[in-house]
């Protein structure tokens, strides 16, 4: 399979960045702008070993999709550094008090959540039925947690 290289010729698909390096010579300036071309934006002043990693990573995410959007999150999360979720794991049993009635949350093996003998797709939509207004299902469960600073 191949890719058309961002700025004309083809590469083939399991080497796209194997060119030779030169640190400052046209390779790197050539790196450089096809990884501009790519993200819209001039990548940060760094070697050229990096930049060929990069320019890799970013054309094989758009050939096949990138990071799901879960992965996303966790980075963006941890990046911020100011709260960690706890994924809701099969066989959890969750129980929140709300409006002083307790409310018991199971997560089945195949990661539907049950809660008065109805199934849900995720915890926020648990916390939506309990409530009556979006809620984000691991904060309500207590998943949630802030990071002490």
């Amino acid at each position: 399979m191949a890719l058309r290289a961002i700025g004309s010729a083809e590469t083939s698909c399991e080497r796209p960045c194997r060119r030779a390096s030169g640190a400052g010579g046209p390779v790197s300036s050539a790196t450089a702008r096809a990884l501009t071309r790519l993200v819209g934006s001039p990548p940060p002043r760094v070697r050229q070993g990096v930049l060929r990693l990069a320019l890799a990573w970013e054309l094989q995410a758009a050939a096949h999709g990138g990071l799901p959007r879960a992965v996303q999150q966790q980075l963006e999360q941890v990046a911020a550094g100011k709260t960690r979720t706890t994924a809701a794991a099969p066989g959890m049993h969750l129980v929140r008090e709300w409006n002083g009635v307790a409310h018991r949350v199971d997560v089945s093996d195949d990661k539907t959540v049950r809660w008065n003998g109805k199934s849900y797709r995720s915890l926020s939509e648990v916390a939506r039925a309990i409530t009556g207004t979006r809620w984000s299902g691991p904060a309500f469960f207590g998943l949630k947690q802030k990071i002490a600073a």
